[in-house]
């Protein structure tokens, strides 16, 4: 069995109400992405259950950054949700994803809580169909085109008394 992560994924959000949105979002289109629709369900329900702790637990006159994490690696799935502000790391249900979870503090401060999941039918990481992307394509530059007309003082003199009218 490889340990090695054969692919990763990650957001960073403000700890704030709509993280639970965006983490529900970026959960269903990375798995959707990787072909594990069958494990979406339970991902998004224990990454919402961890974002929402994160978010709880926030100051929020000054909230902070939320990382949310998918990688594929060995034989699993692993979500992380990485708390930069988070104080002591939460106990969690040992009973959570079959005990392969935890919680570990940071010594720079804040938290990490983690789930591993088996991935479906005994798959392993490098078996999982990753997106294939062909290489980004640059855009031709753009040719400037001549500024050859003049700017008529009039419509200037109407902008600025209008900018000076809404002052007032």
């Amino acid at each position: 069995m490889s340990t090695q992560t054969a692919q990763v994924d990650d957001l960073r959000l403000i700890a704030l109400p709509s993280a639970l949105n965006c983490t529900e979002m970026f959960v269903r289109f990375s798995l959707t992405e990787w072909s594990l629709r069958s494990m979406i369900e339970q991902t998004s329900t224990l990454a919402a259950q961890f974002v929402t702790a994160a978010v709880d637990s926030a100051d929020q006159n000054s909230p902070g950054f939320l990382t949310v994490r998918l990688r594929l690696s060995g034989e699993a799935l692993v979500l992380e949700v990485e708390d930069e502000q988070g104080g002591e790391a939460p106990a969690l249900d040992p009973a959570l994803a079959d005990g392969r979870c935890g919680a570990t503090t940071l010594t720079g401060g804040g938290t990490v809580v983690w789930c591993e999941l088996a991935l479906p039918g005994g798959v392993s990481a490098d078996a999982v169909p990753l997106p294939r992307r062909s290489p980004g394509r640059t855009a031709p530059a753009e040719k400037p085109t001549e500024q050859t007309g003049e700017i008529d003082p009039e419509v200037i003199k109407r902008l600025l008394s209008g900018l000076n009218n809404t002052q007032n």
